[in-house]
């Protein structure tokens, strides 16, 4: 096996073969944006290139179709193999990563006008009861199924937060409405208190 640097995407292109079993850089795409995607963000595009370079290194084997769509289906190698289960078992000390636009956006929210708080409250409210609807759903309908109830697993934690968050931002919606971000009416309390 080469000695080439693997990164996240290349764990979860291995990982996704490893589970599904031969599959096309299309057929990742759609797997793991009804799984993992959901969680771990990356351009597709990396689905595309990813495969060529661990087949490069001896991870995976392809196998194109000589006539026809002239498809490439990529397999796991043993050393694929390996290399998922030393990556498995190493320890992970990164601190947990939360990227939300929202949150920037409210971190911000005294250059922000006298409604766009109350505004992105709402939106957030709104998206996330959606997004708790859709996992729920996804519980429901996938839940009891034996070959994918260990991967279920996830979705507890991704429950959970859209919990928190919900919970979160009901709480920024009400302070909104009582005003409690309304960058003028501070400007007005500010220069009275300077008086």
């Amino acid at each position: 096996m080469s000695t080439v640097r693997l990164s996240t995407t290349s764990y979860v292109v291995l990982g996704m073969i490893a589970l599904r079993g031969p599959s096309t850089s299309y057929d990742l795409k759609r797997a793991i944006g009804r799984s993992v995607g959901y969680f771990w963000n990356f351009p597709h595009a990396q689905l595309y290139s990813e495969p060529k370079r661990l087949e490069e290194a001896g991870l995976l084997e392809l196998d194109e179709e000589d006539s026809g769509r002239r498809r490439k289906t990529f397999s796991i190698t043993d050393a694929g193999r390996k290399a998922l289960r030393d990556w498995m078992a190493e320890p992970v000390n990164e601190h947990f990563e939360l990227r939300d636009v929202a949150e920037i956006k409210l971190f911000f929210s005294e250059l922000a006008g006298p409604d766009d708080v109350a505004r992105l409250a709402k939106e957030q409210v709104e998206q996330h009861e959606r997004r708790i609807a859709e996992y729920e759903e996804m519980q429901r309908r996938f839940g009891h199924i034996e070959e994918v109830a260990g991967r279920m697993i996830t979705l507890e934690l991704g429950l959970g937060m859209e919990y928190a968050a919900l919970e979160f931002w009901r709480r920024v919606r009400e302070r909104a409405a009582r005003g409690e971000f309304d960058t003028e009416k501070r400007s007005r309390q500010d220069q009275t208190s300077k008086s």
